[in-house]
């Protein structure tokens, strides 16, 4: 194998995630998924959301749902967060999700990437889809799109339209 066939596998097999903190821990999702970073915004809450749902935005034009990702996986807020939203996309959905302190993007290799531990007891367990061992401490790679009911969210949205 080439110095150059080498370096090619090796690109195939990384990717990039935006790492955040969620609490004491550090949390990663695909930055495939993410349009922007900003500041928490003001929203218009919606009448029998769920307790995560925050509201409403208009982003530029569109209507972005809110969602607080801390309280959607039960964890505790940071008491210094410095608070910013996660402007995601699934499927053509546009969903903010709030998180306690934005990291930096991370370059992960596949093969730097292992299985959780089989934990039954872990509520949020079903949403992660491994975990990547840095330097300083474990980061939770998130699967965001079973983190997250788009349909409830997008349903949500639509009447609130």
């Amino acid at each position: 194998m080439s110095f150059e066939d080498k370096i090619d596998n090796e690109v195939e097999k990384s990717q990039r995630y935006l790492q955040f903190d969620l609490g004491s821990e550090s949390y990663a999702i695909a930055l495939l998924n993410v349009k922007e970073v900003i500041p928490v915004p003001e929203t218009t809450p919606l009448p029998n959301a769920p307790s995560y749902y925050i509201g409403i935005m208009n982003l530029r034009g569109q209507i972005i749902s809110i969602v607080d990702l801390r309280k959607r996986l039960k964890i505790n807020k940071k008491e210094d967060a410095e608070e910013a939203v996660i402007i995601v996309d699934f499927a053509g959905v546009s969903i903010g999700l709030v998180v306690d302190s934005i990291n930096y993007v991370l370059n992960v290799a596949t093969s730097e990437i292992t299985e959780v531990p089989e934990i039954r007891s872990q509520v949020n367990a079903q949403y992660v889809q491994g975990v990547h061992r840095g330097e300083e401490k474990l980061t939770i790679m998130l699967d965001l799109a079973k983190a997250l009911n788009i349909s409830e969210i997008t349903g949500l949205q639509k009447n609130a339209a």
